[in-house]
């Protein structure tokens, strides 16, 4: 885009047309200030004496006696509403004039489209930078208020601009080479910082709002308060000063510098600067509103995500989330691992209509549903179940897709449920990518429909990918089509590690979008890889133990054989004990078998179970109590602890950490 000069050297002085007699009601009806104060004895062309006569077209020339622009009064200099301009000689035929009107609308039209393209505030403040300098200016210098003001919100105090950007160009003079505009070391120095202080000449200035010439006195006054007392405006240049206005409040300033081999800043410039204050200070405003917006989109989102994958035994987690565009960044797509109680974990992958705010809080409130009926342990169907009457009493047509497995790493079986959710793919060892086929169900929120659940093999080494639709569907494939491609990519980058080893996860989710190409990405992404480790039953041991006195002694015993068959018999004290303390607890109010179970992987965990619906809750137990110590001793010994509440009872559990 070509910009065109406002002013050259060597021009001749801009003169006046009879037109400048309807430009007050004009500029009023173009948003631009109406009342910029008249320049007495404008400038003349040097070696010319500015003769006191009527110029052509009823405006005065410079020395001459001013004349008001309009008949009655109406419009004359310092009347409400006026503008009066000074004018030097028309060139005969008006063709100087007439071009040179013509270069200051191309230049405003296209500074302005440059500054309207910007989207964030630095883009806005460079824009204005790149529009003027060295077009309109050989050197610009941009304050904002800091803390920039957000919408209605009320600006603190004190009134603080800081210097937000700083340009200047100059011609480059290398022997030899064309003369291109290149970066300036040597800016004019300005102050960083610069607090206005109340009833200044900056702040009177910035309260007028509309440019001013820099050599006025309040304008020099104000200068000099802005640019710090120890940073003088060098001798020679020229400047102007045009506050920068928001909607409701001023919001930082821009200072128009010339060289003094540069023609000077003539009237109708004021006009100019006055222009691209306003669509720049609105395009600030409306930056930072976008940016608040964003930022409250994005802390939504993250909000409603998990923060970090858990670290489950027998299974390794990876994921990724995308939005469908930078400008909608919220969406109702997410993905959640849930452990469980007997050290299996919960893999959920759902997608709720929409991208809107509304889509997201939707997402959000079946999200933690989720996680309340996985804490329950219910079967995944009846998870599902649950969702779907929840997305029910949210609302009419709230849908959403949802995909359920819950993984056993001590049986290496996952069972999945699903609700009109594409199908996960099983990624084998071997290389083999399998599309699982589990039944498709109908969506959430629909209502009145029974959900099933298949039961499936896990191998040790194979990895589940969960996705949701934006991931295999968009505007140039369906989605069965996408799900093949999805399943070649993933045994192709399988082929890569060879037959022995799994690919990395971090890696394969990366490989996986890669396969997004620039017309696929219509919906939000979420992705969840589990890769199965699972437990060996020789790491395993399980009992059941009567619920009687002799239980927590009998625990005692075949913790002990576990242990001197583990090689962990420096575990042996610290693991009798703490079983003892809950065993007992437990066959207190058991009314059936009660569970025992060792798992050896990093960390020795144990697991005792019962039908007591009741969690235990650790208290501080008095000096002449006889218990209520148990749980006390569980938590200074344990590495971690917890307790889960079951369908049909409850697991108390324990870590505990193993020699490295």
């Amino acid at each position: 885009m070509t910009e065109h000069p406002t002013s050259h050297e060597g021009r001749q002085p801009l003169a006046a047309r009879p037109q400048e007699r309807a430009r007050p009601r004009q500029e009023a009806a173009a948003g631009l200030p109406s009342d910029v104060p008249a320049q007495p004895g404008g400038p003349t062309v040097p070696g010319q004496e500015a003769p006191a006569q009527d110029a052509p077209g009823g405006a005065v020339r410079p020395g001459g006696p001013q004349r008001p622009a309009a008949p009655g009064g109406a419009d004359r200099p310092g009347s409400p509403g006026a503008v009066a301009v000074a004018v030097s000689p028309q060139p005969p035929g008006g063709d100087g004039l007439a071009r040179r009107e013509g270069d200051r609308l191309r230049f405003v039209g296209a500074a302005t489209r440059r500054i309207a393209r910007g989207i964030d505030l630095d883009e806005i403040v460079l824009g204005l930078c790149r529009a003027t300098v060295p077009t309109f200016s050989d050197e610009i210098l941009v304050y904002l208020r800091d803390p920039l003001p957000v919408g209605d919100e009320r600006p603190v105090a004190p009134f603080v601009l800081r210097l937000r950007r700083s340009d200047r160009l100059r011609l480059s003079d290398a022997e030899g080479e064309e003369l291109v505009l290149v970066p300036d070391p040597d800016p004019t120095p300005a102050a960083e910082l610069c607090e206005v202080r109340g009833g200044g000449a900056l702040a009177e200035v910035l309260r007028g709002v509309r440019p001013v010439f820099g050599d006025s006195a309040a304008a020099k006054t104000a200068l000099a308060e802005l640019l710090g007392p120890e940073h003088p405006l060098p001798g020679g240049l020229r400047a102007v000063l045009a506050p920068l206005r928001g909607r409701r409040r001023v919001i930082g300033a821009a200072v128009f510098l010339r060289r003094p081999e540069r023609a000077g800043f003539e009237p109708n410039d004021l006009l100019v600067a006055a222009q691209l204050a306003t669509h720049t200070a609105l395009g600030i405003d409306k930056a930072v509103l976008y940016g608040r917006e964003a930022y409250i989109a994005d802390e939504l989102q993250r909000t409603m995500l998990p923060d970090s994958l858990p670290q489950p035994t027998g299974v390794r987690l990876a994921s990724r989330y995308l939005p469908a565009a930078e400008t909608a960044r919220v969406g109702g797509d997410w993905y959640d691992a849930i452990p469980l109680p007997g050290s299996r974990v919960a893999l959920v992958v759902g997608d709720v209509m929409g991208h809107s705010m509304t889509s997201a809080a939707i997402m959000g409130q079946l999200r933690t549903t989720a996680q309340t009926l996985a804490g329950l342990d219910l079967p995944p169907q009846e998870v599902l179940h649950h969702l779907d009457e929840q997305a029910q009493r949210l609302g009419e047509n709230r849908m959403a897709t949802c995909m359920y497995a819950v993984y056993d790493p001590v049986s290496h079986r996952i069972t999945v449920a699903n609700a009109g959710h594409p199908p996960p793919i099983l990624l084998h060892l071997g290389g083999r990518a399998e599309v699982l086929r589990v039944p498709p169900g109908a969506p959430i929120g629909v209502g009145g429909v029974d959900f099933e659940a298949v039961e499936l093999d896990a191998p040790a080494g194979a990895t589940l990918l969960l996705y949701t639709d934006g991931l295999v569907e968009s505007r140039l494939r369906d989605v069965w089509t996408g799900i093949e491609q999805l399943r070649e990519r993933l045994a192709a980058t399988a082929q890569l590690t060879g037959p022995d080893h799994s690919p990395p996860l971090e890696a394969l989710c990366d490989d996986v979008l890669d396969m997004l190409g620039p017309g696929d990405r219509d919906d939000d992404i979420a992705l969840l890889a589990a890769r199965f480790d699972g437990i060996a039953p020789s790491d395993v041991a399980y009992w059941f133990l009567e619920p009687e006195d002799a239980a927590p002694g009998r625990a005692r015993r075949l913790a002990r054989r576990a242990l001197a068959r583990w090689d962990l018999e420096e575990l042996t004290d610290s693991v009798e004990l703490l079983i003892s303390e809950v065993v007992t607890n437990a066959v207190r109010y058991a009314e059936r078998p009660v569970t025992l179970r060792l798992l050896r992987t990093d960390v020795l965990r144990c697991e005792v179970g019962d039908d007591s619906p009741q969690l235990p809750r650790q208290r501080r137990a008095r000096d002449t109590d006889e218990g209520g110590r148990g749980l006390f001793l569980v938590n200074r010994l344990a590495r971690r602890w917890g307790a889960t509440r079951l369908s049909g009872g409850k697991v108390v559990w324990f870590e505990l950490a193993t020699r490295t």
